[in-house]
């Protein structure tokens, strides 16, 4: 969706409770959602906005009387102001702001800098950095080039950051808030919305530009010859690449507006992604085939599909040979032919056929050969069949079973695409082998987002689980989508967090209800996931997950309001490269008993009702270091008898009725979660392990890009394996486990222990499929 799917709203009064959003603080909403709250029957005084600037997406219910409307237009100009109480100085002032929406580019403007007024023009209007998650829109700022006697008093030649938004000499632009620019010349305040398309000025082509010009809607090439004004009018004389008869070479001259500097695409590129691929010449096939070129060569036993690592002659031969690398063991040896070796590689994966005998691989051919083209678009318009997903059934996870008979190898999982690996992983964590988020396939969502809703579940979820392996043109088609619909204008390039692709996906999009509730002070926040925190005082060293869950939420104050259906647990860490322990130790079972807010609580000695729990008590050694400490009144006082213990302050639990000065059973069912998933990242690359059954060694790793030196134009070549060696460091006790030198543990194990990102727990009641 894209930034114009919400309602703007200003605060104009400070909350009552909340202290950190204060006046001239920017709020939005979900059309759809004030839809639904403007045709409800009670009376509405109050909205359910999501304050800007905010780490978490969390929504707050704001009284509409303590609020003023604006258009997106005014919320992106207002957002560029950093204070709060700036923002609403400004918007008091309607004038300035009902002036800013008529500056446009070209427009000659003053621009305040240090104290000091400055001239120049308008070169650009828009944003200069993305929206930082979970915000939906960032600053509308003015990129203005200084003129005259205050050029060089700028700070930027068109730049912010790593990218150019228009082009001037050195020191000669400055970009600036709509709050220091005015326009020079007071007729040009009359208040029309910007066109969002800069428009070539004369100055700007010079005879020599290449230039895309505009005759009868379509688009053709050439270079500038020169720029003439002609009654009032500017004209371009271009000569031609070709003419509108398709001949080539001559000249034309084409109104200056429709005319534009560089090149682009004569037709935008298209294509329905479903499409099979189309064939090309043998030669040309060849031609552009070397080492490490991803190959398919057909067989009397079928298609064989492998990496060409060595190419030449070989003895008594004529023609080019190569040697492939066989993704199965299809093969006749190790890299040798005729006792001389050509390259290294197991045993039977090794094959010496014909160069003319390959083709590029054809489960690769969605996308362009040559991966500095940009990936194909969708298409701009989506058929009304598209959105209807009522029709597909649903696959089940894969069972250990399925998993050993067709998911386990190279080719199988996701294949990611550009940067993709953060979704890859995100992706088969949550679907490969769990239930647990499957509602969210299925459930009703708004027409504009159900085409990536059916992506998800028809293109991804289901050939997963079905087949074993997703195409990463169905990666790619997601992204595309996610960018299409104004979520971000990098997802089909840039590395995302997987924790910003998850929310954006469950809240944005699928609008599903939040997945933890968390009560605290006696007030309820929701969230998706859970950043776990610790206090600086901890003395853990090598900690399970259950230890940091209890340390975080107690050192917050937290407790469950209720059980999660999927509890997503991100680790202590300083940004993606620094991590706070060595090792983690994986909790194969959450137990969450004691850190819900409701229910009885047994005390950990005596198995009574839990009247007590004693913050003091949870940092000494003597206890164990797994659990809250909770006591019954009796057995608290011989506790805190201890001379040691004495200043411990412990605090009264809330008791639900009915209980107090009852036993309980010591066979109470207690409230568990399981483990189905870990993220896990390493020098910015992620990869995942999946729990597949109830065994500790009946753990698969997926990564997306397993064989980098096979990666060909951007190709990743995903792979799944089987790593039961994991469960051989899961039943170590802490000590042995501490001991291990990472470098030294078998397999992928070190992975796991060492680089864990994000658990992935469930609750199995809560499953669709079991």
């Amino acid at each position: 969706m894209t930034s114009t799917n919400y309602q703007y709203y200003i605060l104009t009064k400070k909350h009552q409770f909340l202290e950190h959003v204060k006046a001239g603080r920017i709020c939005y909403i979900r059309e759809h959602r004030l839809r639904a709250e403007l045709n409800s029957s009670h009376p509405l005084k109050k909205l359910p906005v999501f304050p800007m600037g905010l780490r978490a997406p969390l929504d707050y219910s704001i009284e509409i009387s303590s609020m003023e409307e604006l258009s997106v237009q005014e919320a992106e100009l207002l957002q560029a102001l950093s204070e709060d109480t700036e923002r609403l100085k400004w918007f008091e002032q309607r004038h300035a702001l009902k002036t800013a929406l008529g500056l446009t580019v070209g427009t000659e403007v003053t621009v305040e800098e240090e104290g000091k007024k400055l001239r120049g023009i308008v070169r650009y209007v828009g944003r200069i950095t993305e929206p930082a998650y979970p915000d939906v829109i960032s600053g509308t700022f003015f990129g203005i080039e200084l003129q005259g006697e205050d050029r060089k008093k700028g700070n930027t030649d068109g730049s912010f950051g790593y990218r150019t938004f228009f082009s001037c000499d050195r020191k000669c632009g400055i970009f600036a808030p709509f709050s220091r620019v005015r326009p020079l010349v007071p007729s040009s305040l009359s208040p029309t919305h910007p066109d969002p398309s800069p428009q070539p000025q004369s100055d700007e082509l010079t005879p020599g530009d290449r230039v895309t010009y505009f005759i009868n809607d379509t688009c053709r090439h050439g270079m500038v010859v020169d720029v003439q004004e002609k009654d009032g009018q500017h004209m371009v004389q271009i000569s031609t690449d070709k003419d509108e008869t398709g001949k080539t070479g001559g000249e034309v001259k084409v109104p200056l507006h429709m005319v534009a500097k560089g090149e682009v695409p004569a037709e935008p590129e298209s294509m329905d992604i479903d499409e099979p691929p189309v064939q090309r010449d043998t030669d040309d096939q060849c031609m552009s085939l070397s080492v490490n070129s991803v190959v398919e060569v057909t067989l009397g036993a079928g298609n064989l599909h492998g990496i060409i690592r060595w190419m030449g002659i070989l003895p008594n031969r004529s023609e080019t040979m190569v040697g492939l690398e066989l993704e199965e063991d299809k093969g006749v040896s190790d890299g040798t032919f005729r006792n001389e070796r050509y390259f290294e590689c197991p045993p039977k994966r090794a094959l010496f056929v014909k160069l003319s005998s390959c083709r590029p691989d054809s489960r690769f051919q969605s996308f362009s050969d040559n991966h500095t083209e940009a990936m194909p678009m969708l298409k701009d318009k989506e058929e009304e069949t598209e959105h209807n997903i009522g029709t597909l059934d649903p696959v089940l996870p894969l069972t250990t079973e399925q998993i050993h008979q067709f998911l386990i190898g190279r080719m199988k999982g996701i294949q990611g695409h550009c940067n993709s690996c953060y979704m890859d992983a995100a992706l088969f964590s949550l679907f490969s082998c769990s239930s647990v988020l499957d509602s969210m396939l299925f459930k009703s969502t708004a027409p504009q987002d159900a085409p990536i809703q059916k992506t998800l579940l028809h293109d991804i979820v289901n050939p997963l689980r079905s087949k074993g392996f997703v195409d990463g043109r169905h990666i790619m088609k997601l992204r595309q989508l996610l960018q299409k619909h104004g979520y971000s204008h990098s997802f089909t390039t840039d590395e995302k967090d997987p924790e910003e692709f998850l929310i954006v996906i469950m809240h944005h999009i699928l609008s599903l209800d939040p997945l933890l509730k968390l009560s605290a002070g006696g007030k309820v926040q929701e969230s998706y996931c859970y950043q776990i925190f610790l206090d600086q005082n901890h003395s853990l060293l090598l900690p399970t997950v259950q230890q940091l869950l209890e340390h975080s939420f107690h050192s917050a104050g937290l407790k469950l309001a209720e059980v999660p259906s999927c509890l997503i647990l991100q680790m202590p860490r300083f940004g993606k490269k620094f991590k706070m322990f060595d090792k983690i130790i994986p909790s194969l079972e959450l137990d969450i008993t004691d850190l819900l807010s409701e229910g009885p609580q047994q005390c950990m000695l005596c198995g009574k009702v839990a009247e007590q729990e004693c913050a003091d008590c949870f940092r000494d050694p003597v206890f164990s270091t797994t659990g809250f400490k909770v006591f019954c009144m009796s057995c608290s006082s011989k506790v805190h008898s201890h001379p040691q213990r004495r200043s411990h302050q412990p605090a009264r639990l809330d008791i639900p009725k009915g209980y107090l000065g009852r036993g309980i059973p010591r066979a109470l069912t207690r409230d568990k979660l399981e483990l189905f998933a870990v993220l896990c990242i390493e020098t910015s690359h992620y990869v995942s392990f999946v729990k597949h059954g109830p065994n500790s060694r009946d753990w698969i790793f997926f990564d997306s890009m397993a064989d980098r030196q096979g990666e060909r134009d951007g190709f990743n070549i995903p792979e799944v394996q089987a790593c039961p060696e994991v469960g051989t460091y899961l039943e170590m006790t802490p000590a042995e486990l501490a001991s291990q030198v990472p470098r030294d543990m078998k397999g992928v194990a070190k992975r796991l222990f060492c680089d864990a990102y994000m658990y992935l727990y469930q609750s199995t009641s809560m499953c669709l499929y079991r």
